[in-house]
């Protein structure tokens, strides 16, 4: 069978997005400020009923390229203020596939110090999968691209532990516990005058992240937050994600970020009042998609209602 230059490299993309399970493996520059998608202890922590919203738009400028929206909600529950309980939804769309999780986060807190808190949480949930072969360029069908793949339903179970201070937090979580499979096997075969062997792995593999940042006073408007995150998994080589970003007059955020052999970022945000904070962020990437396509892009907004005033006037800065 022949395919077009970018049916190429669409499925190569493609295969890959299936066997590393795109929605356990998120790919955000702004991840310092998404943090219950990965981890769901993190629910809860803001001490607020906090809602955000993220849209990524991945590698502009090239046809069926990753696009990705995030929506969370969290909020403290119980009368000790010792659990939270949130849902968090993402929506995940390369070329042909369409993929969406909805999960119910929940988490319970252990205070460990006078403002240090351990929390412990779960993730529960469904992804649905929907691809259309119909939009790849394919002049002669067969093998796996006979049949699309319609609303198919597999159960997600993760686990999370986080810590933080005031001024520090640190998070280990494994979003999905469970190896199912997306198909029974599949093989694309001599591709353009060539050949090429993609087997399409059958289940899916364990995501490890570690998530960790400090907040410095560097003065009396001025704070620095290096942060990072690290994801492994089995099979896969290691993605390292650094950040430095620096709040001014608890309004401005700029910064910095560097994914390990993958981009360069810049970030920058505004806290637009006690409760609305709007963040944006830009990937240069470093291999050699980037000749490709015009960079990645990211907006986010969140919003936080308050129970405690005293966390209105000492804003956390993550």
């Amino acid at each position: 069978m022949k395919y077009n230059h970018f049916a190429i490299i669409l499925i190569v993309l493609f295969g890959s997005v299936l066997s590393s399970n795109a929605q356990q493996d998120p790919q955000y520059t702004q991840y310092m400020y998404n943090t219950q998608i990965v981890n769901p202890a993190y629910a809860g922590s803001r001490d607020a009923l906090s809602f955000g919203l993220l849209y990524r738009t991945q590698w502009v400028g090239f046809e069926g390229a990753p696009k990705t929206g995030t929506f969370t909600v969290n909020s403290p529950i119980g009368t000790l203020d010792n659990m939270g309980l949130g849902l968090s939804i993402v929506r995940d769309e390369i070329g042909p596939a369409i993929e969406s999780n909805v999960n119910i986060d929940y988490s319970y807190t252990i205070n460990t110090g006078e403002d240090a808190e351990l929390s412990f949480g779960l993730k529960a949930g469904v992804d649905l999968l929907d691809v259309d072969f119909t939009k790849l360029n394919i002049f002669d069908d067969g093998d796996i691209f006979e049949n699309n793949i319609d609303n198919k339903v597999q159960p997600q179970i993760g686990a999370g532990i986080y810590f933080n201070t005031e001024k520090f937090y640190v998070g280990l979580s494994v979003p999905n516990f469970l190896t199912t499979k997306h198909f029974d096997e599949g093989e694309i075969n001599n591709i353009q005058n060539g050949t090429f062997d993609a087997d399409i792995s059958p289940a899916e593999r364990l995501h490890y992240f570690l998530i960790a940042g400090y907040v410095f006073d560097l003065g009396e408007n001025l704070k620095f937050k290096p942060a990072t995150l690290v994801k492994a998994v089995s099979g896969a080589p290691l993605q390292w994600d650094v950040s430095a970003n620096f709040l001014i007059n608890e309004k401005f955020t700029l910064g910095a970020a560097y994914r390990w052999s993958a981009a360069f970022s810049a970030l920058a945000g505004f806290q637009a009042s006690d409760s609305i904070f709007i963040g944006f962020g830009y990937d240069y990437q470093t291999t050699d998609i980037e000749q490709f396509s015009d960079g990645s892009y990211e907006i986010m907004l969140r919003f936080d209602i308050f129970k405690k005033p005293e966390r209105v006037l000492t804003p956390r800065f993550f």
